[in-house]
């Protein structure tokens, strides 16, 4: 009789832990992929967004960090973290 109590009273909390999982973690997970498979494809050509803002073109894609030209003049080196977008065209 105990047994039954007991899994009855844990039911409500196995059922809100799998909404969470199927409404939060699972998408977050996904874009997360998403977003890895964006960066790892990036090519010279490419325009991006940078986390603070910055429009950019890639100009040289290396192994931890970006070289992207802001304009004529001026090519930085970022980090691949500090990515948060592609532009389509």
């Amino acid at each position: 009789m105990q047994e039954g109590n007991f899994l009855a009273s844990l039911l409500p909390l196995i059922v809100l832990f799998a909404i969470f999982y199927f409404l939060v973690i699972r998408p977050q997970q996904k874009q997360q992929k998403q977003h890895a498979a964006m960066i790892a494809a990036l090519e010279k050509g490419d325009k991006i967004i940078t986390s603070g803002g910055l429009i950019c073109e890639v100009v040289k894609p290396e192994d931890d960090f970006i070289k992207v030209k802001l304009n004529d003049d001026v090519i930085v080196r970022i980090s691949r973290d500090f990515v948060a977008r592609k532009i389509e065209a």
